[in-house]
């Protein structure tokens, strides 16, 4: 008859502050993306609607990465770009939920 033995161990993550800092950078995006292709559809209310593309959005967010205090670099802002054009066009609406970095904190 075998025996197993677990050994349980919690390691701490070294890293948690700045990979926090990396989500609030990475939801900052997301949420000026959501903001931005709700304003484009309020502003052009009488001609048919405008829906932002990820390469648009890309272009209204080149320089997010050399602002001072922001830890993730240019093509990660594009991924976010993209992912959140994928997005409005998979769920078909004009507004996105907003991405809170904090669960306790107020949307």
């Amino acid at each position: 008859m075998e025996t197993v033995k677990t050994l349980k161990l919690r390691i701490k993550d070294k890293h948690a502050k700045v990979l926090r800092a990396m989500a609030r950078d990475v939801n900052t995006v997301w949420n000026f993306c959501n903001e931005t292709q709700y304003r484009s559809l309020r502003r052009y209310t009488n001609k048919p609607q405008v829906w932002l593309s990820g390469f648009d959005l890309q272009k209204l967010t080149s320089g997010f990465s050399k602002c001072e205090g922001v830890s993730i670099g240019s093509t990660t802002v594009q991924v976010v770009c993209e992912e959140f054009a994928t997005r409005l066009r998979q769920f078909k609406k004009q507004r996105l939920n907003w991405r809170v970095s904090h669960k306790k904190s107020p949307k």
